[in-house]
């Protein structure tokens, strides 16, 4: 059995991934490049904001220097609007909390983003002791840090890993971790390609943790 399950954040515990890549089409449109928002999700979800500038300048966008705190600012303005928790979320960490397995959340996001996001589906208590940000430690996905990070805090020999990008499954790889590639809005082959087991509905997940 699992001794320690380790949540990415935005598109695994909330449903955050469309407004932010919603944000990142209307910014980089203002900058040149011209993007569908699948196409965005297909290119920046799991990236950190340094990379995904990176990314965007390869791609044409003449972005200024000070442009991460720009889309910073944007996007926590639109996530501030509303964002509802991952349909199934609150069975899983039911199921969890009844098993006494213990349960943390790593992200390439920001704690003042999962602030937001979490704070306002009643998660934030649940994770603020036990959060992994690439902001604090000064590496994140799909270097494997954060979630050896977190097994080293709880002591964890077996730790299970539940992510929905090919970033965060590359980084569980690299742990030797498992993982569950959580698929909502594809058939889950980029993850497979990083050795993730994937499934499309939340409601599937405490099975496959055996709880």
């Amino acid at each position: 059995m699992f001794d320690l399950v380790i949540f990415d954040c935005d598109g695994v515990l909330v449903d955050s991934e469309v407004v932010s890549n919603q944000v990142m089409v209307d910014n980089l449109a203002r900058y040149g490049v011209q993007m569908t928002l699948k196409d965005c999700m297909s290119q920046f979800v799991g990236t950190t904001m340094t990379g995904g500038m990176q990314m965007a300048r390869d791609m044409g966008a003449d972005l200024p220097d000070d442009w991460i705190d720009e889309i910073y600012a944007e996007t926590y303005a639109a996530l501030e609007g509303g964002v509802p928790l991952v349909r199934g979320i609150p069975d899983v960490l039911a199921h969890l909390d009844a098993s006494g397995i213990p349960y943390c959340v790593a992200s390439n996001g920001s704690r003042e983003k999962m602030r937001i996001t979490l704070g306002q589906n009643g998660l934030w208590e649940r994770f603020e002791t036990v959060m992994f940000s690439a902001h604090e430690f000064g590496v994140g996905k799909p270097e494997p840090d954060l979630f050896l990070a977190a097994a080293q805090h709880f002591g964890a020999k077996s730790p299970a890993v539940i992510e929905d990008s090919p970033s965060g499954s590359l980084a569980a790889q690299r742990a030797s971790m498992r993982c569950f590639g959580y698929a909502e809005h594809d058939d889950g082959a980029r993850l497979a390609d990083h050795g993730a087991q994937v499934f499309h509905h939340m409601a599937e997940l405490p099975a496959l943790l055996e709880l």
